[in-house]
């Protein structure tokens, strides 16, 4: 297409001489407009990524001068659009993405198109991180242990992935074991700076996990959306996005020789959910952000999800470039990407002042005030100082039952059980810890907090400190790099002794597959109605999630996890009681045996190093024996096996016609749930073990499967059936028709009590409609797809919440589920809602982005905004749904 003579003045094509090769790119600085140096560094990659991609049709000149006009429009609510360069998938989501795409193929065959179409057009890297469930753990074995069982459970969905690898093209498949998604991402993956055919252009990304905000760390633009919105990115769709504000945290000071960048990390997550920055991007800058390695940027990237916003960006800088040597990329692409980006006003000088850009709004931290912390028992922004644990853990025992309170009553909070676990007795009480995990994601990336926590094993042991055996302490590092510096440093042997030997790559505790505690423990736990404690290096710990039986749980540093692990309770003042007492019977505590961060960063210096990165990432697409021994199918349709209990068609294209359908009403819906603040994806989606009393348990039973066949809703996220029963299914979900945790509703008609999904069926065979109604922050955590494809099947077909989190949201949305706002200051309570009247409501043909509209509530009425917030929403909903819309364009 010819560029109009508007667009021209933008789109300046240069060339760039790199150590002899020439290159072209679109010069930003070329633009010539005193609005660029004014931007945040983070706007100034959409607005390439829109010079670039304009062709007047998805993208247009008046986008292009949106985005540049930022400093105006940021207040504006203006709908921008934005390609990303590639996509990021890991398994959970990749599985589904991939069967959404087996499926549209087998949609457009049908509607007389070519299935070949449905390929990606943009990069896609799908890692599979293997969401290892740790059956084992305190042995040396329990790495091949846990990945022979994994292997065997999943086996089938490893052969359906690797036909995708095979059927779809542009699609590059990272196989199981070898490490998490996010810091193969960093590691490896990351392109920094692309080059596409001699056009260089930044990297930047969307993932199908929230934590994809990782990459941020090491500047490169991406955030987390749904399994749905990646595969329109995946087929070439724009993301459409409302111009973000962009919070400018200015960091300042050196952080205390004491404290960890898990401590930062913690501080900060408090910190920006205090502010709010829902929505936002948030990036930092100021000479404090020169102290911060990449590991320290990336993990606190890697929390964003937590305090709220879209990104937490680090712009990339001198320490980038060193990192990228690090890990063992090439000079030749170092010296591109560093002359690219100073050609084009991307280049950050940390140091500099004269470089910072125009923020929405500033906030500042000075590093030094940080102070050693963990955050719990239900919450990752409820930052607690490691200094007052045990007066806020008490303060927890008496507080009402909440996010900070267990309400046990006094007479009950000094309860000790005793039990026996391997022909020893031990005891129990409140704060005992039974789960320390140092696991992947958060802080495994990190050197300085894995080597910290290596040399305070080698302290611990030398002291003739131990944990306890009846504790289910893991280690799973987020790459293969990890386990090799661990072992070149010698710290391995100390970790072991105390019993965290490396169980595997991947998703693990964080994720709820902490696997099973020893039976006497959780006899134990749930004879003395225990608030036991787990305690991990991860990003997540609300509740039910890690495991059913600590109901506290707590985000802390790989050294704090062992030394809560030694210290057998998270009630103690580590200041003045000891961890426990060394060979000689005399006292130890923390402070003796924490290395200093001089310390720990001589031991990084020596031993994480380049060849390290080269030598595991050299292969590491061939998989290992297993993996390729896989014989996949070739054909370009999926065949589908009915009798799968992992891999089904799902059914969301089934009825699809080639023409639009018509917006419709709902009529006389019923609810199925009242819900009250923060419900996470975590209550929505399916995660974790299958409960053995749950509908997916009895679907599963009826095939034929044993419990300790039925694996984890994870490994079966292929499989609908299973997935639409699990939705809904956490043990913490509460329902106010319920008045307590538990995965119940109320069958509104007969009363009767049931589970979620065995309601929504009884309504299904009814015809009967089914909405939801919430409070704040509705579908707030991770990015997950079946957070709205779950209720979608179970027959929802509109969610009224007060405020709803952004990307659960969108994925509504491209499920073609309505999401509807009540009017500020507007509640159920306020509006007399008791959720078991009937619910009416019409959405017009001509429907707007924000529009009002009215429900009827039995013989009332109140308005709602609907939540469609640009026009490509409201295009997706009219087509039934994102995916639906993409298959029609491919049939035009």
């Amino acid at each position: 297409m010819a560029l109009s003579d508007d667009c021209s003045k933008y789109r300046c094509e240069k060339s760039i001489d790199i150590d002899g090769k020439s290159f072209k790119y679109f010069d930003l600085l070329g633009i010539n407009d005193p609005r660029y140096d004014e931007l945040p560094f983070s706007i100034r990659v959409l607005l390439e990524s829109a010079i670039r991609n304009y062709d007047n049709f998805h993208i247009k000149v008046k986008d292009i001068e949106n985005i540049l006009n930022w400093k105006e429009n940021q207040l504006k609510s203006v709908e921008v659009p934005f390609k990303p360069a590639r996509v990021i998938l890991q398994d959970f989501t990749g599985v589904p993405a991939v069967v959404d795409f087996a499926a549209m193929r087998d949609a457009v065959k049908r509607l007389g198109g070519d299935p070949e179409k449905i390929n990606p057009v943009v990069p896609a890297d799908l890692v599979i991180d293997h969401s290892v469930q740790v059956d084992v753990s305190r042995s040396a074995d329990a790495l091949q242990k846990n990945q022979d069982i994994e292997f065997e459970r999943n086996k089938e969905r490893f052969l359906f992935l690797k036909w995708g690898a095979k059927a779809l093209k542009n699609m590059l498949i990272v196989p199981p074991g070898s490490g998490i998604v996010h810091q193969v991402n960093l590691e490896y993956l990351a392109r920094v700076v692309f080059d596409s055919d001699n056009i260089l252009y930044p990297d930047s990304l969307v993932g199908t996990d929230s934590h994809t905000t990782m990459i941020n760390g090491l500047g490169i633009v991406g955030w987390g959306v749904g399994g749905i919105e990646a595969e329109a990115v995946m087929l070439g769709q724009a993301i459409s996005m409302v111009l973000p504000k962009v919070i400018g945290y200015k960091l300042t000071g050196q952080m205390n020789a004491l404290v960890t960048s898990t401590d930062v990390v913690l501080t900060i997550t408090k910190h920006l959910r205090q502010i709010g920055v829902v929505g936002k991007f948030v990036e930092f800058f100021g000479p404090g952000v020169s102290q911060l390695s990449i590991a320290d940027r990336a993990t606190i990237a890697n929390m964003c999800p937590e305090y709220g916003a879209t990104i937490g960006y680090f712009a990339i800088d001198e320490i980038s470039l060193k990192y990228m040597k690090q890990t063992g990329r090439q000079d030749s692409k170092i010296s591109m990407v560093e002359k690219y980006l100073k050609a084009n006003g991307l280049f950050r000088d940390f140091d500099n002042s004269k470089q910072d850009p125009v923020y929405s709004e500033i906030v500042e931290l000075d590093l030094s005030t940080v102070m050693s912390c963990v955050s719990g028992p239900k919450r990752p922004h409820d930052k607690v100082d490691v200094n007052v644990m045990k007066k806020d853990f008490q303060n927890c025992l008496d507080n009402p039952i909440g996010f900070k309170g267990f309400k046990i009553a006094p007479d009950q909070q000094s309860k000790s059980i005793p039990f026996v676990y391997e022909n020893e007795e031990y005891v129990l009480s409140h704060g005992s810890v039974v789960i320390a995990a140092i696991t992947s994601c958060t802080n495994t990336s990190n050197p300085s907090v894995m080597l910290g926590a290596g040399i305070l094993a080698k302290n611990a042991v030398n002291k003739g400190l131990t944990v306890k055996p009846f504790v289910k302490t893991s280690l799973s590092p987020g790459s293969g790099v990890v386990t090799y510096y661990l072992k070149e440093s010698g710290v391995i042997p100390y970790l072991e002794t105390l019993g965290f030997n490396v169980v595997g790559y991947g998703c693990m505790t964080c994720i709820g597959n902490s696997g099973p505690l020893p039976e006497p423990v959780a006899q134990a736990i749930e004879k003395g109605d225990l608030v036991t404690c787990g305690v991990l290096s991860g990003n997540r710990n609300f509740e039910g999630r890690i495991h059913p039986l600590t109901r506290a749980n707590y985000l802390a540093s790989p050294l704090l996890v062992i030394a809560y692990a030694i210290a057998g309770t998270v009630s103690i003042d580590f200041e003045k009681e000891p961890i426990g007492k060394d060979n000689d019977g005399k006292d130890v505590f923390l402070r003796d045996i924490w290395p200093s961060r001089q310390v720990v960063q001589e031991v990084e210096r020596e031993h994480v190093i380049p060849a390290m990165f080269q030598e595991v990432y050299s292969n590491i697409t061939e998989g290992n024996d297993r993996w390729r021994s896989l014989d996949a199918p070739d054909a370009q349709l999926y065949p589908w096996d009915s009798s799968s209990t992992y891999i089904q068609s799902p059914p969301f294209f089934q009825t699809m016609t080639r023409d639009l359908p018509s917006v419709g009403v709902i009529k006389d819906a019923k609810v199925l749930l009242n819900l009250g603040d923060s419900v996470t994806t975590d209550h929505i989606s399916p995660a974790g073990s299958i409960a053995r009393n749950s509908p997916a348990a009895r679907y599963l039973a009826g095939r034929g499967l044993i419990p300790r066949q039925f694996n984890s809703y994870g490994s079966r996220r292929g499989n609908d059936a299973i997935m639409a029963r699990g939705t809904f299914a956490n043990i913490r979900l509460v329902n106010k028709f319920i008045g307590k945790a538990a995965p119940k509703t109320i069958h509104i008609p007969s009363g009767d009590v049931m589970d979620i999904f065995d309601a929504a069926d009884r309504y299904k065979a009814d015809d009967t409609q089914l909405i939801i109604l919430s409070g704040k922050d509705y579908g707030s955590g991770s990015s997950r797809d079946w957070a709205a494809k779950g209720p979608w099947m179970q027959g929802v077909k509109a969610v009224i919440a007060e405020s709803f989190e952004r990307i659960h949201r969108s994925n509504l949305v491209g499920m073609g589920i309505i999401p509807l706002q009540y009017l500020p200051g507007q509640t159920a309570e306020s509006l007399g809602l008791s959720g078991k009247e009937n619910y009416s409501l019409s959405v017009p043909d001509d429907i707007q982005a924000g529009q009002k509209i009215s429900v009827q509530v039995d013989k009332r009425s109140f308005e709602v905004i609907v939540r469609f917030d640009t026009d490509v929403e409201l295009a997706y909903f009219k087509h039934g749904g994102i995916l639906n819309y993409m298959i029609r364009q491919m049939l035009e």
